[in-house]
């Protein structure tokens, strides 16, 4: 007996199905090379050939003859089959060394490992000599109960849909209490610039008396230290605090328990400060019943909110339309086949419908006319139309007659087909499309990554940048206080000189922290 050896190469250049049949044509004719089977999405080829005559090398470089790129790969592990089961009936230890002692002795079962506490089985096996509906027939005879462990095909891992109802709703209620305030914010300089050109010339229009009115309005005091402005602003930025910031609070608290500062911690200190100072600066300024109204950033939290929630939800309405196009893919693999035994001559002996799951690789399939493709394969017997157009795109029926190739998941029109599989489970086009946008979805791009890496230097040194200003100021204040006077415009005569250093320091360090969140917009 000649023995025969198992190799893959990994085969790069191959455009369409063409490019397959060219290379299993050509290397069938070749000496040493019993079988070869190529999957094109995967860019894979699987050799069987007589080590005696061929070496893998060798078979690579007749791949590279027909123009394409061909290595051999190393690790040949990929070609095992892998099963989940579960089992039912088990009692005790000894059933499952019963179970597992018989599989190993069973040629083709590489590896298997049952779980009582579970009832699962997980059992490795060569696909060349044994097949998934053999190991359960093994266990069947064994007097238990076993079905495959169903997975999960409506790919909700994928769904995006309530992410983005919540970063919708966030932003809409930033939205809602925002422009109220950017518009009085912006209502307040217009009238504040052509107040202060009026000064300049002493002598105002009845226009400028009539803005210096209406933005009195705004100035004017509720209560002492509380003028019409700030209290608006305050009830504005209250909701937006609580329910825009709602999702970037619990991100923020996650990151800080994992000591990790993220672009959320970033977003929610800012904003927090900017609340909690003014907040409390008005309360001083009220307890002072000052003349003058304190500066507050009421406007920045809602700004802030807007911008960042707005674009956390158009960036998962994109990951959505990703996850839906996967979703539909998956939901296009059949979810059963039927398998004929033949006789002599095709005679059709029996057939029986099992999950997709377990077709084995050389199974006859029988495909009725409007029925699904369960597996790739080759056409045995049978003449039809085949609707193609899930894969190649391409919007007319492709005739398929025997020894034309099938894909997985495309519609069978007017003839029953029977197929030979060829790539079955994880290995058919369509599962191989599946896995690579999965993996482009979860990959993150070079600049991402650094971005994200840049993101964990960034947020500790803003932070301290705005600590540092905070006590810079102090310092200068108390050293030299004519430049705080010169910088910190229209205070209060009547407050000490401390409170007024420590008052333009706490404004110069929020400044900075606010300053910095819409970096983390040039970053996302």
């Amino acid at each position: 007996t000649k023995t025969i050896s198992k190799c893959y190469v990994q085969v790069t250049g191959m455009t369409c199905a063409s490019c397959v049949a060219n290379i299993e044509r050509n290397l069938r004719r070749e000496d040493g090379i019993h079988s070869i089977l190529v999957a094109l999405m995967a860019g894979k080829a699987e050799v069987r050939y007589n080590p005696a005559v061929i070496h893998p090398s060798a078979i690579a470089e007749l791949i590279r003859e027909l123009g394409f790129g061909a290595t051999v790969m190393e690790n040949c592990g990929e070609g095992d089959g892998i099963l989940e089961l579960v089992v039912r009936g088990m009692t005790c230890a000894s059933c499952i060394h019963k179970i597992e002692s018989t599989l190993m002795k069973t040629n083709g079962v590489l590896y298997c490992s049952v779980a009582l506490a579970t009832n699962k089985a997980h059992i490795k096996y060569d696909p060349e000599i044994i097949g998934p509906r053999d190991v359960i027939q093994v266990i069947k005879d064994l007097g238990f109960t076993t079905s495959l462990v169903k997975k999960d095909r409506s790919a909700s891992h994928l769904d995006h849909k309530q992410e983005i109802r919540q970063w919708k709703r966030s932003f809409v209620v930033s939205l809602v209490f925002c422009i109220p305030v950017m518009g009085l914010m912006i209502y307040m300089m217009v009238m504040d610039s052509q107040l202060s050109g009026a000064h300049a010339h002493h002598n105002m229009s009845s226009e400028e008396m009539e803005a210096r009115h209406s933005s009195m309005v705004l100035e004017y005091q509720l209560l002492p230290g509380l003028s019409v402005m700030n209290f608006l602003s305050f009830l504005l930025c209250v909701p937006v605090q609580m329910f825009g910031g709602w999702y970037f609070y619990i991100q923020a608290y996650k990151a800080l328990k994992h000591k990790t500062a993220n672009m959320d911690v970033l977003i929610v200190l800012a904003t927090s400060i900017a609340f909690v100072y003014s907040f409390v600066i008005l309360l001083v300024a009220m307890a002072e019943k000052a003349k003058v109204n304190p500066v507050t950033f009421f406007d920045t939290p809602p700004m802030l909110f807007v911008f960042i929630s707005l674009g956390r939800w158009l960036e998962h309405v994109a990951k959505g339309k990703t996850s839906e196009a996967l979703a539909r893919l998956i939901s296009l693999q059949a979810t059963e086949a039927t398998i004929v035994t033949l006789g002599p001559d095709n005679v059709l002996l029996s057939e029986e419908q099992v999950d997709v799951e377990l077709v084995q690789r050389g199974d006859i399939v029988r495909v009725i006319p409007g029925g699904k493709f369960p597996v790739d394969g080759r056409v045995i017997e049978g003449h039809s139309m085949v609707d193609e157009s899930l894969i190649t795109g391409e919007a007319m029926p492709v005739t398929k007659k025997p020894g034309n190739t099938v894909i997985a998941g495309s519609i069978n029109q007017n003839g029953a087909l029977l197929i030979s599989a060829t790539h079955v489970g994880a290995d058919t086009t369509l599962s191989q499309i599946v896995k690579l946008v999965e993996e482009a979805q979860t990959s993150k791009a070079p600049i991402q990554q650094f971005a994200d890496k840049l993101s964990g230097y960034f947020v500790p040194s803003i932070v301290a940048v705005s600590v540092v200003t905070l006590f810079a100021w102090i310092i200068i204040g108390f050293v030299d206080f004519e430049i705080v006077e010169k910088y910190f415009l229209g205070y209060n005569k009547s407050i000490s000189a401390a409170e007024v250093i420590i008052r333009f320091a706490f404004q110069a360090s929020i400044t900075v922290l606010c300053i910095a969140c819409p970096c983390s917009l040039g970053l996302a």
